[in-house]
């Protein structure tokens, strides 16, 4: 059996860094024999277009550190740039809708909260079929696709801003369209997990996530400085100003990117989630972080705009870099004292900021009413990474091995590790479900503000709300997770 030879990954062009016994499917006759193979012993390489790789194990040592590190690495800071982008547009319509009165749109303030709260309705809609998605057609091929479908919502923004005539099922229906840009974060991260192994997943899926929300706050920062640049307000400039960095992602995808065929979908691990009450309950409390997280960072410039309009908007950015700089500090602090405590206390500290926000409203304070909400923004990224960091914990802990032991008490090693295997695959299941439904906090949020707006002139009473959720919210996490007596109180989940 021959050797293998070096490997060529894009229409002939040969990989210098893929790493030992990682085989492209792609080849030519003139780099590989017909019958060279992976590695010794194993079925030679399947041939395809495009950049595939058919071998793919980051949990070998020696193939992880002979180029498999440095594969991942180059695929993860491409997913990052094309993520932040997807978020960038998800967001465009929270800092493009405070504008449209100077503009000369006449819209009710329902009306401007729902352009803002159906790109979120949208994306996390979107956030299931995203992650099927990966193993079907490619992570890199994927990764190229959902980038250019970026170009429709930028677009049709561009297009429907410069006539304030416009009908406002037209702009609802153009704001719909930025939801494709929450779809990328599920995809970015499902094609992401497969690149790397299990003990460094969570770095590499935190600084994804952490990279994509920070989109957010960088065109919440770079909107209001563009429109203005020059004469009037120039509406448009906020979608045409995507439209060169999203060729350039699906650019560098397309060229720099992998497709792994070792990435499979398992829809069993999300027929296993539905199942397990778990998911819900998690899922549940994910919309308290995450979807308090889009949620606001949706709504904040709007609020700003309504209740201080003399202040400047650029300023609305600090929230969401805030919340997204301290996503990953609540995985770190999790991993020391428990996702379930962190969690909590992540929704004590939600609970002060809109208290604090209230207290403003009512003084008419802005110093309090922004500082209150930079700490709910701080909470809200605290919590995305700790109750992320519960699903494994609590899928692992409820893995009762049953079968595994036997009549006389001992366990059967083999029968506990397929269990514990099968958590596993229903954790996974659980992220995908609890993404997408913590992101639907994103459209309730606004919408909560427009309902007290229009009902009782003020976003008091919506704060009072988001209160008591928020204390609802912990006394579940209390009552499933750490109240004494409860079946996973010992696990320190």
């Amino acid at each position: 059996m021959s050797a293998p030879t070096s490997p060529t990954t894009h229409e002939g062009e040969q990989s210098a860094d893929l790493p030992a016994g990682a085989e492209p499917a792609e080849t030519t006759t003139a780099t590989l024999a017909p019958e060279a193979t992976t590695a010794v012993g194993q079925a030679p390489a399947r041939r395809r277009s495009g950049r595939w790789i058919d071998r793919w194990d980051p949990e070998d040592p020696t193939f992880w550190r002979d180029g498999g590190r440095k594969v991942a690495s180059r695929n993860l800071w491409i997913s990052i740039f094309a993520e932040f982008l997807g978020f960038a547009v998800w967001a465009l319509w929270s800092i493009v809708v405070p504008q449209l009165p100077a503009a000369g749109f006449a819209l009710t303030v329902d009306q401007q909260f729902w352009l803002i709260a159906v790109p979120s309705l949208v994306g996390a809609t979107l956030r299931i079929p995203y992650t099927f998605a990966v193993p079907v057609f490619g992570g890199r091929n994927w990764t190229v696709v959902s980038a250019l479908l970026l170009l429709l919502p930028t677009a049709a923004l561009a297009v429907v801003v410069q006539n304030p005539e416009t009908p406002f099922g037209l702009m609802l229906g153009a704001a719909a369209l930025a939801g494709f840009g929450g779809g990328n974060f599920a995809s970015s991260m499902a094609n992401i997990s497969f690149f790397y192994p299990e003990k460094e997943k969570g770095k590499a899926l935190g600084l994804n996530a952490a990279g994509g929300n920070l989109g957010t706050a960088a065109v919440q920062l770079a909107v209001p400085l563009v429109i203005v640049a020059g004469a009037g307000i120039a509406l448009e400039r906020a979608g045409l100003m995507m439209v060169p960095f999203i060729v350039l992602a699906a650019f560098l995808a397309w060229r720099f990117m992998d497709n792994l065929s070792t990435a499979k979908a398992d829809p069993r691990s999300f027929a296993a989630a539905t199942k397990n009450k778990h998911t819900w309950i998690i899922s549940f409390l994910y919309i308290g972080t995450f979807g308090s997280f889009i949620g606001y960072a949706g709504a904040f410039p709007m609020l700003l705009k309504g209740q201080f309009p003399e202040v400047t908007l650029s300023i609305a950015f600090l929230g969401a870099l805030v919340g997204s700089v301290t996503r990953p500090l609540g995985g770190i602090i999790a991993d020391r004292v428990g996702g379930t405590r962190v969690t909590i206390a992540s929704y004590g500290v939600m609970a002060l900021g809109a208290f604090g926000a209230i207290q403003a409203l009512q003084s008419h304070s802005f110093g309090l009413f922004f500082g209150s909400f930079l700490l709910l923004f701080v909470a809200t990224g605290i919590g995305n990474g700790s109750t992320y960091r519960m699903i494994p914990a609590v899928f692992q802990a409820s893995a009762v091995p049953g079968g595994a032991v036997d009549g006389a008490g001992t366990v059967d090693a083999a029968a506990l590790d397929e269990t514990r295997a099968r958590a596993r695959k229903a954790a996974a299941g659980c992220i995908g479900i609890a993404g997408a439904i913590g992101a639907f906090g994103g459209f309730l949020i606004p919408r909560g503000f427009a309902a007290s707006t229009s009902l009782a002139g003020s976003l008091v009473p919506a704060l009072w709300t988001f209160i008591g959720v928020y204390a609802v919210m912990a006394v579940v996490a209390w009552a499933v997770y750490l109240r004494k007596g409860a079946a996973l109180a010992a696990a320190r989940i």
